[in-house]
């Protein structure tokens, strides 16, 4: 296929694209802001952790299209993406307590599904953005973190690694593809938050915190609440990962999609509080306790966004305080 011409604000002309996770979090905010530029989206998701009621609207509008089924079989993943233009790949095991509980079930999807993903897209010249995470970097001591840097993980016999290292192999494959002619380009996600959360789950301490805030419950901090992360507003999140697709110089390049604005776990707990209106206060609790013997937290974790301002002209724009804001009414809204 020939290369898809960029407008001048940047996005690229209506196209048939794929979303793969896209009834997640991220991706259903992602096929919100494909189908308002115009683009005929399909997602194929196996709803083991997306919402089919997030894509509503769209469906209904016959904007999008939803393809139940896994990436972990070739044939449909090869199927749905043979008609497609670009392809955003963002269907993954996700969420700490996952990784560390079935680890075997989250690398096979996370490996085999995501090749399954870039071979199609090799196959019939997609545009692909591979949707990975700030996990890749490990427990790197030097910050903020470069995406031309080092990883730093622990050892094998700890699950909690294996996520990350499941994402770098992700990443090492779509730049094997793109050495063949893939055009490929890689965003890694930092701590996005922000509505349609999972708020059963864990995979966001976000959610963790906002659902025990409103069920006025102790917020559970694990360790000693001084570990820190950089908190991206889904919607910042989005942008980046569309100016990815859209921008030709990011072809064959890893961007941080981050919040470059440190937030320790214990503060971000008071931050929530204050949004939700609880006064119960929090509660520390061992990692042991939380996760088993052998677990292993990263202290700080901190993205070097001079890449994507450079290139794609991103930048966050949502403050933490808004994006609670915006999250917590959204939870009272829908509340379920």
């Amino acid at each position: 296929m020939a290369t898809t011409p960029v407008r001048r604000d940047g996005l690229f002309p209506p196209q048939n694209v794929v979303v793969t996770g896209g009834a997640g979090y991220i991706g259903s905010h992602l096929v919100d802001r494909l189908a308002e530029d115009g683009h005929q989206v399909t997602v194929l998701d196996d709803l083991s952790a997306g919402h089919a009621a997030y894509l509503a609207p769209r469906l209904r509008a016959g904007q999008a299209r939803l393809v139940t089924g896994s990436i972990l079989d070739p044939d449909l993943v090869g199927r749905e993406l043979r008609t497609a233009d670009t392809v955003f790949h963002l269907a993954a095991a996700v969420g700490v307590r996952r990784i560390v509980t079935e680890p075997l079930r989250s690398l096979r999807t996370n490996l085999i599904g995501t090749e399954n993903v870039l071979h199609a897209c090799a196959d019939h010249g997609c545009r692909v953005v591979l949707a990975s995470s700030s996990e890749v970097y490990g427990k790197l001591p030097r910050l903020p973190m470069s995406e031309s840097g080092d990883r730093v993980l622990g050892p094998t016999t700890v699950p909690r690694w294996s996520y990350a290292a499941a994402k770098a192999v992700d990443e090492h494959l779509a730049f094997a593809y793109a050495a063949q002619g893939l055009r490929v380009s890689v965003v890694r996600y930092f701590n996005s938050y922000g509505p349609r959360l999972d708020r059963a789950g864990d995979a966001s301490v976000v959610a963790v915190f906002v659902r025990h805030a409103l069920a006025g419950e102790p917020i559970p901090v694990h360790g000693d609440g001084q570990q820190t992360r950089c908190f991206t507003y889904v919607a910042d999140t989005v942008r980046g990962t569309v100016l990815a697709a859209a921008v030709p110089e990011a072809q064959g390049q890893v961007f941080n999609i981050g919040s470059a604005t440190e937030t320790a776990i214990a503060a971000l707990a008071e931050l929530v509080a204050q949004a939700a209106g609880s006064t119960v206060p929090a509660e520390r609790i061992s990692y042991e306790a939380a996760y088993g013997p052998r677990f292993e937290d990263i202290t700080r974790r901190i993205p070097d966004i001079s890449r994507a301002r450079d290139v794609l002209g991103w930048e966050p724009q949502i403050p933490l305080e808004e994006g609670l804001k915006r999250t917590i009414a959204w939870w009272g809204e829908n509340d379920a």
